[in-house]
C-alpha cells in the first residue's frame, strides 16, 4: 500500500503517544472570526493561494497537523494519534491540494469568487469566511476557545457522530496556520463489534474501537479570512452553504428592504439573521415582496392572529428569529384560515392553481 493512499486508523489507546493539541499563541491566534463584519472587512487582505503553495514546498516536511473531528451540531473535539501516523499526514491533507496548486499554475488555473459565478474547468472558487455561518463557528472554537474543547473519547462521543475533520497545519517559518476541513464518510467508519479483518489469509474479529479512512481528496482549505472550495458538495454537506441560494437571498433581502420598513434589535439587519438560515433562504427565493403592501400584511398578520409588532413610526419590529419567520411566513402567504372550518393552518408546501386555459374548457365542453 502507498503512503498516500494509506489509511488514517485511530483505534484503541495502546499506541497512544502525542500530547493533546496545545492552544495556539497569542501572535499566532488570527482574529476572532465572530469579531463584527466591519472590523473584518477592515482587516481583509486577499489571499494569494499560488504564493501561498509556492511558500509552503520549502516547509511541507516539517509541517506540524493537529486533528479535530466536529459533529452535526458543530462541536468540536481535539484528537490524539500514534507517532506512527505522523508520516500519513503530509499525504492525506497536503500534498494533492499542493499538487493542484502547483499544477493549476502552469496550466492557466485561476480563481474566482464563489458568488460571482458558477464553478468551470481549471476555476478554483473561492469565499469569504465569513459568509460560511458554521464554518466561522466551526473555526472558532480553535482560535478562541480552545481550553473548552474536549478531548475525543469513542464512548462518551461516537465516532458515527462525527461530520468532519479539520487539520490545523502550522510551521515555525509560517506566521499563521492554516485549515485543510474533510467530510468523513459514514462508508469509511468501523466499529469493532461488526468488522472484520484479514489477516495471514484468515478473516479474524475486528479488534479495535473503531476504525476510519480519512479522504485525500482536496475539499476545503481556510487561509486566513478566505475559503477555498475545491469541491462545492462537500462545502454544503459539512456548513450547509450554497453560494447561488445565498447570492440569491442576499438579492432578495435588499429588495424586501425597499418595499417594507423594518426595525431591528440592536446589532441585527435583515441580512445578519438570514445569514445561515437555510429553511428562510429557500423560502426568499419564492417571495415577490412588490405583491404586498406592508399595511395589508400587518392586518393580515392581525386577522390570523399572528402579530406582527411595529414600532411608533409603523416599521415592523424584528427582535430574533422568532419574528424574522412570522414576517417571511406571511410575505410567502403561508398562513390560511379555513372558511370551512375556521382553523388555521401553516403551510409547509404549495402549488399555485392556475386558472384552465383555453384548450382544457374545449375539451370539458366536449366532454
Amino acid at each position: 500500500m502507498s503512503e498516500k493512499d494509506a489509511d488514517t486508523i485511530i483505534a484503541g489507546q495502546d499506541d497512544v503517544a502525542v500530547e493533546p493539541a496545545a492552544a495556539l499563541s497569542k501572535q499566532d491566534r488570527p482574529a476572532d472570526i465572530l469579531a463584527p463584519d466591519a472590523m473584518e472587512d477592515a482587516n481583509y487582505v486577499e489571499t494569494d493561494v499560488f504564493a501561498w503553495a509556492n511558500n509552503l514546498v520549502q516547509y511541507k516536511d516539517e509541517l506540524k497537523i493537529d486533528l479535530f473531528f466536529f459533529n452535526k451540531n458543530y462541536t468540536v473535539y481535539k484528537t490524539t494519534r500514534s507517532k506512527v501516523l505522523d508520516k500519513q499526514m503530509e499525504p492525506i491533507f497536503i500534498d494533492e491540494i499542493l499538487e493542484y496548486m502547483l499544477e493549476g499554475a502552469d496550466n492557466g488555473l485561476i480563481v474566482r469568487g464563489f458568488e460571482d459565478a458558477e464553478a468551470e474547468e481549471n476555476v478554483l472558487m473561492r469565499t469569504r469566511l465569513k459568509n460560511v455561518e458554521k464554518a466561522k463557528e466551526t473555526l472558532n472554537w480553535l482560535k478562541t476557545q480552545m481550553h473548552e474543547i474536549e478531548l475525543f473519547n469513542d464512548e462518551e462521543h461516537d465516532i458515527k457522530r462525527m461530520k468532519g475533520v479539520i487539520a490545523r497545519v502550522s510551521h515555525e517559518g509560517t506566521d499563521k496556520s492554516f485549515y485543510v476541513i474533510k467530510q468523513l464518510p459514514q462508508s469509511q467508519i468501523i466499529r469493532g463489534k461488526t468488522g472484520w479483518m484479514l489477516r495471514e489469509g484468515k478473516f479474524v474479529p475486528f479488534d479495535a474501537e473503531a476504525a476510519l479512512r480519512i479522504p485525500t481528496d482536496n475539499q476545503l482549505l481556510v487561509l486566513d479570512q478566505d475559503m477555498y472550495v475545491f469541491n462545492q458538495s462537500k462545502l454544503k454537506t459539512l456548513f450547509g452553504y450554497d453560494a447561488k441560494e445565498a447570492s440569491i437571498a442576499e438579492a432578495k433581502v435588499r429588495e424586501i428592504e425597499q418595499f417594507f420598513r423594518l426595525s431591528f434589535a440592536e446589532g441585527l439587519s435583515l441580512q445578519s439573521l438570514v445569514k445561515g438560515n437555510r429553511a428562510t433562504i429557500k423560502k426568499l427565493q419564492k417571495i415577490q415582496p412588490s405583491l404586498v403592501k406592508q399595511e395589508d400584511l400587518v392586518d393580515h398578520g392581525e386577522e390570523l392572529d399572528i402579530g406582527l409588532m411595529t414600532d411608533e413610526s409603523g416599521a415592523i419590529i424584528i427582535m430574533d428569529e422568532k419574528d424574522l419567520t412570522r414576517f417571511v411566513n406571511l410575505l410567502n402567504d403561508d398562513y390560511v384560515e379555513s372558511p370551512m372550518t375556521g382553523l388555521r393552518y401553516e403551510i409547509k408546501s404549495k402549488r399555485l392553481l392556475k386558472p384552465p386555459s383555453d384548450d382544457d374548457l374545449l375539451k370539458q365542453l366536449g366532454a
